[in-house]
Parts: structure tokens; sequence; C-alpha cells
């Protein structure tokens, strides 16, 4: 089970780990030396793993890998994990659990770590035959980095690890309930392009989805040829140049800029992107953008119209949305 595992990181692309060892994973550290393709770096504490692994994931936009033991070193883990969710960081993190015997029974170091991280994760595992584990890692994989990319946790008994099985990776995963949006509404798009092209006061808030997407260069493009200002939020700092002097105007929110919050009360219209209109943005609701119609680009259809009322829902992947968009876009 610890080999099937390994190998399947390896087969996803995994270079690095960050981790630090427990009784529920030494047979997984035992079977790391196999495998020079994975560096494992030891951290000083779980948290440190999954912050670190969160981290690597912002930097290089790979998967993210931590590992932990059960019980203390899985709830060390759960800061890390929420931090993931939360910024929509692409991580899988692993944990050891006691063996199958065990579970349910308040052994040694047992914590139910998928039911703890129920409501911070995309989706969790609990990997119950070797089996199963390289489809498990395939589903994981897959669904940490599509859609709006997400923290799996998968939960390995110990003795699921030590279980021999057959190694067969598969070539594709078939989750017929997990269908991201990608493509844009046509009618949606058009609909957004009409309010961008009549607005006066226009103005872009664009969010951490951009970078996600690769988008800044179509982000770029609108903003240019409709001669529309930019505000970023904290996460999508660096997704419009802020040497941009025209059309950059920083950040806004609490922390933001002055003139980036009054800019928002003076717009006539919002092309929020890939952005969730966070509470650090927003400040008090009823006056945020008072002026303004909504157009919101999102891939998650649960962030449109959560916190702010929105006139143009647009869900779909950003990059893919605002290559439509900009077709329909009359130049200033």
């Amino acid at each position: 089970g610890a080999q099937i595992l390994c190998e399947s990181m390896v087969r996803e692309g995994v270079e690095v780990i960050f981790g630090f060892p427990g009784g529920s994973v030494l047979p997984l550290y035992d079977t790391l030396p196999q495998y020079q393709q994975l560096r494992h770096i030891l951290v000083r504490h779980e948290q440190g793993a999954a912050h670190a692994a969160d981290g690597y994931a912002r930097a290089t936009g790979k998967v993210g890998v931590c590992f932990a033991t059960s019980g203390p070193g899985a709830t060390n883990l759960v800061t890390g994990i929420a931090n993931a969710y939360l910024d929509s960081s692409p991580m899988v993190a692993v944990t050891g659990q006691v063996t199958r015997p065990f579970i349910g029974k308040d052994a040694f170091q047992e914590i139910d770590i998928t039911g703890i991280t129920l409501p911070i994760t995309k989706h969790n595992y609990l990997v119950l035959d070797a089996g199963s584990m390289a489809e498990t890692v395939k589903e994981a994989f897959y669904l940490a980095r599509t859609g709006r990319p997400g923290p799996i946790l998968i939960d390995l008994p110990r003795d699921v690890q030590q279980e021999q099985a057959e190694f067969s990776y598969p070539s594709k995963v078939d989750l017929p309930g997990y269908k991201p949006i990608l493509q844009g509404h046509p009618a949606q798009v058009k609909k957004a392009a009409k309010l961008i092209n009549e607005a006066q006061r226009p103005l872009i808030i664009a969010g951490r989805g951009v970078n996600i997407s690769g988008a800044c260069a179509e982000l770029k493009w609108l903003a240019e040829t409709a001669q529309v200002p930019v505000i970023t939020t904290l996460l999508g700092i660096g997704c419009f140049p802020e040497t941009h002097h025209n059309l950059s105007y920083g950040m806004l929110g609490m922390h933001g800029m002055a003139y980036a919050n009054m800019a928002v009360g003076a717009a006539d219209t919002i092309i929020a992107v890939g952005m969730r209109f966070d509470d650090r943005v927003t400040g008090k609701i009823s006056a945020f953008a008072p002026h303004a119609h909504v157009i919101h680009i999102d891939i998650d259809p649960a962030e449109i119209g959560k916190n702010v009322h929105v006139d143009v829902p647009v869900v779909g992947d950003v990059k893919t949305v605002l290559k439509a968009l900009n077709k329909l876009i009359l130049p200033v």
C-alpha cells in the first residue's frame, strides 16, 4: 500500500513532500527511500507541513503534498488545510490512521480526521483497501487541481500501508457527479459585454481566480481595450501590473488604498473576476458599490450572489470566459 501511494504520486508529478513522521505512517516513511524522485522535507511541526504544502502550491502552481501521522499529527494539519481551502490552493494531505480493526474503538492516537476536515476540504478519503489506493490518489490529485482548486485529505490506516495489492494506475478519472463548468453561458457573456460597453464608470475587481486560471493577459487586454481601471484583492495582487499608471488602482478593502475604495463607491459597473467579495473587501454590504451593476465571473457557482447581489452572473473558468468576453468588447 505504501509503495502504491508513492508510485502513484510519482505518476502525478510530485517532486516535493513536506512531513513529520509518527507511528501510524512509519511503513510509508520506510518506503520513501525507494523513491528518489520524491524529495521529503522534514518540518518541525505538522502545521508547518500543511502551510509549506500550501505555499509550495501557490508558488509553483503544482499540487502541494504533506504527510502526518494519526491523532495529534493529523489535527495539527487542520489550520493549514483550512487556509488552503479558503484561498483555493491545490493540496493533498496524507494522514496515518490506526489499523482497520481499531477504527472506531478510541484506540491510541485515533481521531476521526475525515470527519474533522469535512468542512475544510474539497473532498476526503478513508482508504480501507490497498487495491483502491491508486484510484484514490488519481481522484485526489484530479479534484485538487481542477475546477476551483482546493485541499484533499487521504486518511490511511497503518495496516493498509502494509497490505499487498497489485498496482495498476488508472489512465483517467471517472467522477460523474463532478463536472466543473469551464465555458461561460453565451447569453450571460453577451449581457456582460453589453453592460461594459455601455458603462460610463466601469471598474474591474480582480482576485486570485485570475492568477489560478492564468488569465493575466486576457485581463490586461480587457482593461486596456475598454479603458477600465483594475483593482485587485489581496490574493489577486500580481494579476495586473501595478506599474500601469493609467489603469492600476492597487488593492481595495480594509487594508487597501483609500482611492481604490472610493472608486468602487463611484463606479456604475463592477466586473468582479475570480474573487469572492470577502468581508475585508466589501465592509458594510449595503454600502458597497451602491450605484453599480455587478458582473461576477467565477468558476464556483456557490460564490456568485453569496455576499453581494449580482446582476450578471457568469459561471466558468476565468481565462475561458474572458477570451469569449473580449471578442465582444468595443475599443474605447
